[in-house]
């Protein structure tokens, strides 16, 4: 097996260039989940109507969807592409190494290479990066830099469709930073007609309201969290840095990585500390990754956790692609999953009264919708992990020691 570890230049690509390469060569199908590298190709592939793009909810679904696509493919003439960030694939391990490799159903995957060695980059890639290519390595997939220039695409390709033909196997082309130019969306991810009929009225039934905005709804929910007890959790994303920016307090956990983790994190310190209030500020696009930690959550009942979802229906801090939220009934799924309220509130004053509750032990569901968009410049928290870290044990110390006076 070998792989072209060549570092890579300053040559860009356009999407149009690889998609439309790929295409001629029979990849039709793609499926993923957003990273900002991958944002021109989603883009472009949205847009063009004899493509097809799946919007996952996690990596190791997106592989698996594609999968099926190959196993359909002898017959339809169809191949298919699964995009993932490298800090997302382990999600895809399972299916990578069970399904794919064991059923020999191949398919092209194009993961983004954050953290890659030599380049600066946020603190939740720094061991995913070094280690992506032995990863890789290990599942037996080999894998190539993603071209960084128009005549090194077909190429690329090529060796890519070898393997698969050749193997029945997946094969990877790995993509750093700055390789694909820029291309804006112009159209939703999941347009109204493909949705079910039964979910069209359900995405429509706000349209005329002035949704609030994830700053509006943050903005609410400091005027009732300053209790020494009250710790918030924010979700990965702008979620977190819009929080961060309107106020840092050292009763806040900013999330970085870990996608869709944030009601799991958010149980086990609910459970392990009864004497504190957890408010947990999740995403749309996160929950989705992995629902079923509201099981767990409802199994387990912490009283004492309030669980958030600020919805707006796409990836924000990737590019605005879509996510299939405007299907499906959040309050709906938390209930079937035994949380002890579940409501959809429909605008930020809600929020106040829905953290005061009504006296009943949790844990206590709310979904807000929320218009997209982020403001200009939003900062990155200048505290590192760690260091948020050590300030909220810092914080939940003092709590302990005031609960037991």
């Amino acid at each position: 097996m070998t792989s072209r570890a060549r570092m890579p230049g300053a040559a860009m690509i356009e999407a149009q260039q690889f998609v439309e390469a790929a295409r001629a060569h029979g990849f039709t199908w793609y499926a993923g989940v957003p990273c900002s590298y991958l944002t021109p190709f989603i883009n472009y592939v949205l847009q063009d109507g004899a493509l097809r793009y799946l919007s996952m909810a996690n990596e190791g679904d997106a592989v698996a969807a594609m999968a099926g696509v190959a196993l359909g493919a002898p017959a339809r003439g169809a191949r298919a592409v699964a995009m993932m960030q490298n800090s997302g694939l382990g999600n895809a391990v399972s299916p990578l190494t069970s399904l794919t490799w064991t059923f020999r159903l191949p398919q092209l995957l194009i993961v983004t290479w954050r953290g890659q060695p030599g380049t600066r980059d946020e603190p939740q890639h720094a061991l995913m990066g070094p280690i992506t290519p032995a990863l890789l390595e290990q599942m037996q997939i080999p894998w190539e830099l993603f071209p960084a220039s128009p005549e090194a695409v077909v190429p690329a390709l090529e060796r890519a469709v070898a393997h698969m033909d050749g193997s029945g196997r997946p094969y990877a082309l790995v993509m750093p930073k700055g390789v694909v130019a820029p291309f804006a969306l112009r159209e939703a991810a999941v347009a109204p007609e493909d949705r079910p009929p039964q979910h069209r009225a359900a995405a429509r039934e706000d349209t005329g309201r002035v949704r609030p905005s994830r700053g509006e709804a943050l903005r609410a929910l400091l005027a009732h969290t300053d209790r020494p007890d009250t710790v918030v959790l924010a979700s990965t994303g702008f979620c977190g840095r819009e929080l961060y920016a309107l106020d840092d307090r050292a009763n806040h956990f900013y999330m970085v990585g870990s996608m869709g983790c944030l009601s799991s994190l958010a149980l086990g310190l609910a459970l392990s500390r009864p004497d504190l209030r957890v408010l947990a500020i999740d995403g749309d696009g996160a929950a989705l990754m992995r629902m079923g930690a509201l099981a767990s959550v409802g199994a387990y009942a912490p009283a004492n956790l309030w669980h958030l979802l600020l919805d707006n229906a796409v990836h924000d801090s990737t590019g605005g692609q879509a996510t299939v939220s405007p299907a499906i009934s959040f309050p709906a799924v938390a209930a079937a999953c035994s949380y002890a309220s579940a409501a959809q509130l429909s605008d930020a004053a809600q929020l106040g009264p829905w953290l005061q509750g009504d006296g009943r032990p949790g844990p206590h569901f709310a979904a807000l919708r929320t218009r997209t968009g982020t403001p200009p410049d939003l900062p990155r928290p200048r505290v590192t992990p760690v260091e948020v870290r050590e300030r909220l044990q810092r914080h939940l110390a003092g709590c302990a020691r005031g609960a037991s006076a």
